[in-house]
């Protein structure tokens, strides 16, 4: 707050990275809020190879999937809003959702392997995924800085106002879209019943997060 200049850009990676974020921006105060962000590329970035690979088309064809809430096992990576360009056929887009056509599959096995899949890398190797993640800093910033592409939107870990029901001042995983280093939540996305359930437990896990790290800053200041 005291040194940095005030245009900063601030993306904290280090777990727990939206909570981090918070504690950032609160203290902070002279920095736009809106300069503070939290990565959640990777599993934006996870969960489009997971349905390129059920599709057998590529990475980039898929777009517009979103993460939403915190960067956890909570988290919710929605395709409801979702299309995957060039399939069937090319020259045709269409929904991921139908796509796949097999809502177990998305509901049972995609949801639970995207939050879970930073745990699994871990269990599997005794290692982080430290490649994919920095491969995701890179995609973040050059998002944020760069703007996003006509028809495409980005997940970010970005200071609620609000939207969606999601509680002010949280750092929440949002569907943005970005113009010279200005990023701006997507408005009027239909939420359903089940997304409403998963971003509202995210919303919470997040809440928890907040008030224990606070409470421990707090006392530790005494």
């Amino acid at each position: 707050n005291d040194f940095a200049k005030h245009s900063i850009k601030v993306l904290v990676v280090g777990n727990p990275a939206n909570t981090n974020a918070k504690i950032c921006m609160e203290n902070a105060p002279d920095i736009p809020r809106e300069n503070f962000t939290a990565l959640t590329r990777l599993d934006l970035n996870r969960a489009s190879a997971q349905i390129s690979k059920r599709l057998g088309c590529g990475v980039s064809n898929v777009r517009n999937i979103i993460i939403w809430g915190n960067h956890s096992k909570t988290q919710y990576p929605d395709v409801a809003h979702a299309v995957v360009d060039h399939h069937p056929a090319r020259g045709i887009t269409s929904p991921v959702a139908s796509a796949v056509n097999d809502h177990k599959w998305l509901k049972d096995v995609f949801i639970p392997t995207v939050q879970q899949r930073g745990a699994a890398i871990i269990q599997a190797r005794q290692l982080s995924s430290a490649a994919s993640a920095a491969n995701a800093v890179v995609d973040h910033m050059s998002t944020w800085w760069a703007g996003t592409s006509k028809g495409r939107i980005a997940s970010m870990g970005v200071v609620s106002d609000g939207s969606y029901g999601i509680e002010e001042g949280l750092i929440y995983s949002f569907p943005v879209t970005c113009t010279r280093g200005q990023w701006e939540i997507v408005q009027g996305l239909n939420i359903s019943a089940f997304a409403r359930e998963k971003m509202d437990a995210s919303a919470a896990e997040l809440c928890e997060e907040r008030d224990t790290a606070f409470a421990f800053l707090a006392a530790k200041r005494q």
